[in-house]
Formats: C-alpha cells, sequence, structure tokens
C-alpha cells in the first residue's frame, strides 16, 4: 500500500521536473543565441566578466590587464561601449586572447604592462575562444537561466547615476589612510619575486596578438598604470618594465598617461583605491583623444 501511494506523488515530482526543464529549453531556444553559456567555475568573477564579453555587443575600447587594471571600473569612463577584461590574478594576456580569437574586434584594445608574472590561463581561453565544449544537454538550458541572472544582476548603472559618482568621487579630498605596513609588505614579496622567464613569455605572446588583432583593423596600445614609488622602485617591476620595454620600444605603441601622481593614492600599497583610479581613467580618456587628433 506504501509503494502504491507513493507512485502518484513520484509522478507528479517528475511531472514538475519534466516543466522545468521544458521552461529552461524554451528559455535556451529563447535566449541561447545571445548568451554564453557560463562555466562551472570557483573563479566566478572572471567567469561573469568574459560571459558578458561574449554576451553583449562587441565595444569599442576593450582594457585587458592584471588587479591593477581592474580596478578601473567602466563606470568612471565618460564615453559608452567599453569593456574591463581586466582579471584579478592574471595575464593580460589571457582576456587579449580571448579578444583577438573572436570573429569582430573592439576598435582599440588597451593592455596594462605592470603585473606580467603570471602566465596565460590556456583553460580559461579555451573556454572562451569559440572552441567546442562538452556539456550534458540537460545542464544547458539550466546554465542559460544562470547567464540570464548574471547579465541581469549585473547590469551597469545609467550615465546619470555614473555621472553623479563621477562627481562625487572627484570632490572628496585624497585619501589620508596610512598604509605603511601594507606598503612595506607588497615591497618585500616584489624585490623576492623574479619575474623574468614569467614576463618574457607574456611579453612574446602580446606581441604575436597585437600583430593578428592590427592586421584585422584594431589597434592595440601598452598602458603603464602609476605605482608608488617605492613599488616602481621593486626588482619585480625594473624588471618587467625592462623586458617589455625592450620588446616595444616604439613610442607610438605606449598610450602615455599624466595623471596628477600627487593626488594618488594606494590603500594596500599596490592597488589603487576609488579616487585614484578615477583620476587614471580621466588620464586615459586625454591620452585617447589626443591619439584621435
Amino acid at each position: 500500500m506504501r509503494t502504491a501511494s507513493g507512485i502518484p506523488w513520484l509522478i507528479k515530482c517528475a511531472g514538475a521536473t519534466a516543466a522545468l526543464l521544458l521552461a529552461c529549453a524554451l528559455a535556451t531556444a529563447r535566449f541561447g543565441s545571445a548568451l554564453q553559456q557560463p562555466t562551472v567555475s570557483t573563479r566566478d568573477g572572471t567567469i561573469v566578466t568574459l560571459n558578458r564579453y561574449l554576451s553583449e555587443p562587441v565595444p569599442d575600447l576593450v582594457l585587458v590587464g592584471s588587479s591593477v587594471a581592474w580596478r578601473l571600473k567602466e563606470d568612471y569612463f565618460s564615453r559608452p561601449r567599453v569593456r574591463n577584461l581586466a582579471l584579478a590574478g592574471g595575464s593580460p594576456v589571457t582576456s587579449l586572447e580571448i579578444v583577438a580569437k573572436q570573429k569582430s574586434l573592439p576598435k582599440t584594445v588597451l593592455i596594462e604592462t605592470n603585473v606580467l608574472t603570471r602566465l596565460p590561463d590556456d583553460a580559461l581561453i579555451e573556454k572562451f575562444s569559440g572552441g567546442t565544449r562538452t556539456e550534458a544537454l540537460l545542464l544547458r538550458p539550466v546554465r542559460t537561466v544562470v547567464a540570464a541572472y548574471e547579465t541581469w544582476n549585473h547590469t551597469p548603472p545609467n550615465p546619470v547615476e555614473a555621472r553623479a559618482g563621477r562627481d562625487r568621487l572627484l570632490s572628496e579630498p585624497p585619501s589620508t589612510f596610512d598604509n605603511k605596513v601594507y606598503l612595506d609588505r607588497a615591497v618585500q614579496q616584489m624585490n623576492d619575486e623574479d619575474p623574468t622567464v614569467a614576463a618574457q613569455v607574456n611579453v612574446a605572446r602580446i606581441k604575436e596578438l597585437i600583430d593578428d588583432i592590427e592586421r584585422r583593423g584594431s589597434r592595440a596600445f601598452l598602458l603603464e598604470i602609476p605605482f608608488a614609488p617605492e613599488i616602481e622602485d621593486s626588482r619585480m617591476v625594473r624588471t618587467s618594465k625592462a623586458i617589455v620595454h625592450a620588446a616595444f620600444p616604439d613610442r607610438g605603441r605606449w598610450l602615455p598617461i599624466d595623471p596628477p601622481r600627487g593626488e594618488l593614492r594606494w590603500a594596500d600599497g599596490v592597488h589603487l583605491d576609488e579616487r585614484s583610479a578615477l583620476l587614471v581613467v580621466r588620464a586615459i580618456e586625454s591620452a585617447l583623444a589626443e591619439r584621435g587628433r
């Protein structure tokens, strides 16, 4: 009797599951062409960033780099159609190669060269470069729903709100936070690290990718974001700079920026605080406008 009475419940459960999968399948049919299926990964921020890039129209300007450039938020830019693909804890080559492997390219790509100590993430490059990817058929509609939620949950602020936020930040004085403890620790770590091998690998690949995207009509500029003077003098930074400038001696390849150095602050010794990041973005936009003339 217990077995018989449990059958209707089982049927109802199966019916509800089928209905859910049908709804997800309809979502796939409706949104599947516009939404890149998200990958199951612990690197949620990176996955969302790259998923969003492939889901939306190709922007005019793309920024690739490490956590140093990651601080330059998209809504800090006054121009529209900007995407920041800098990956915290990653190499600029990872995002640059993903951009280069798409059918359509942005007009301009900025490549932050501050941190070249990490090798490209081949797994991410493969997943987001249009290659084949095996996945269970029943999981695809579920991932489509997740992608739709992520896109909705990361909707950028409207232009009026973004402009008001920028004005509010600039009206504030520079931070007076004492970061000496963090700065000293960062300097020690950067003096202990030898970036030679990784930097050489990254620079060689950057060169190849720049040649590729410029043959296809894009423009690429190398970018150095200001560090605190103590960080600039560290072994890691000095060695990386020597390698990348030797590989790219043409000054026209670089986008020189001139933010007000005396107003820049690095809360943790390495990464710009919000107000400073906005000042650097303003300097980038000014330099791009100059190049446009």
